[in-house]
């Protein structure tokens, strides 16, 4: 499929579908009559509201959950940023397709379908602490790759990455979108010492003083700091809120690529949930700059996806505690 301009993206944040009011009107009032005490089920309630919304019925479902997972390879690499070299991106990209990875056995558990798109792997974005990350044209084209990977009937996104070196792109992305300087947003990522730690600080240091005059355009953020596997998540993530299809929120990274949408617009995160809080230090600082509340809290650092798909399990929980309870009327229950 062609890529699709810039200028169609920021047409898109423009003009933000809503949730459907009638569906959540309608799933609320069945909330309040399915056969138990109210609030009982806690946040799994307002899951399901949240679900009947961008489903737009008062009875959603979940049977057709899509994790896509994107790869790219960051220029970034070579200032030693990383505990791995950029050819494992290469090698996890094939491990994706033999099925050996955790995501692999992560969707297979969630009964979800499982598509991975690498992005150029031989041909790393710039090194972005010293120039932009990206071209317009390259940046539009990762963009496109996401839009396009939102297959058809497809009814909850979780958008994955696999890219050595990411954690510094979000790292900066992070800190030119909520401010700070690098030393506040940068993790142990893939397990560098604490030399390897320093490092990653002053070369994200050094981009965000590079790239500072830009941090008002957060499309032009993710062209100067991103890379093309998360710009691809965040093409995804706005094709599936163009559609209403509600997406479940990974790591870091997955993160740093929503973080985009929701400094672009306001409310372009509302069909999003935080699927967990990760172990990657600023994450949960992250999730908490963008009000986001995770379901989990498990001490992952994987990336690929791997949080989201385990919250899949519970997002389909509440979709069916909501939609197949009885009601109190129609099991002759007494309300009290």
């Amino acid at each position: 499929m062609p890529d699709l301009p810039l200028s169609f993206f920021r047409d898109c944040l423009t003009r933000l579908p809503a949730p459907d009011a009638a569906a959540i009107a309608g799933a609320t009032a069945r909330n309040g009559q399915l056969t138990k005490p109210p609030g009982a089920l806690g946040r799994l309630e307002t899951i399901a509201i949240w679900l009947a919304g961008w489903q737009g019925t008062d009875r959603p479902r979940i049977t057709a959950p899509q994790i896509a997972i994107f790869a790219g390879n960051h220029g970034v690499v070579a200032k030693g940023v990383s505990a791995f070299p950029a050819e494992v991106t290469v090698q996890m990209v094939a491990n994706f397709a033999h099925g050996g990875a955790a995501i692999n056995q992560l969707a297979r558990n969630a009964g979800a379908r499982l598509t991975v798109q690498a992005l150029q792997l031989d041909q790393p974005t710039a090194d972005f602490s010293e120039a932009p990350a990206m071209t317009e044209a390259e940046l539009a084209a990762a963009l496109s790759t996401g839009w396009h990977a939102l297959e058809k009937g497809t009814d909850l996104l979780i958008p994955g990455e696999m890219g050595i070196g990411n954690t510094t792109s979000a790292a900066a992305m992070a800190a030119a979108l909520l401010g700070g300087r690098g030393v506040d947003w940068v993790g142990r990522g893939t397990g560098v010492d604490a030399e390897g730690l320093a490092r990653k600080a002053a070369v994200v240091q050094q981009a965000l003083d590079l790239h500072a005059p830009a941090f008002a355009d957060p499309i032009e953020v993710l062209r100067r700091l991103g890379g093309r596997e998360v710009a691809a998540m965040t093409g995804a993530m706005l094709a599936a809120r163009m559609v209403r299809v509600p997406v479940l929120l990974d790591g870091f990274i997955a993160t740093a690529a929503a973080a985009v949408l929701a400094k672009a617009a306001p409310g372009a995160l509302d069909h999003v949930l935080a699927a967990h809080a990760s172990a990657e230090a600023a994450h949960g600082k992250l999730l908490a700059g963008l009000g986001l509340e995770p379901l989990l809290q498990l001490g992952l650092r994987l990336g690929e996806g791997s949080g989201a798909a385990l919250a899949i399990p519970l997002v389909r929980a509440a979709a069916e505690c909501h939609s197949g309870m009885a009601t109190f009327a129609e099991a002759g229950v007494s309300e009290g």
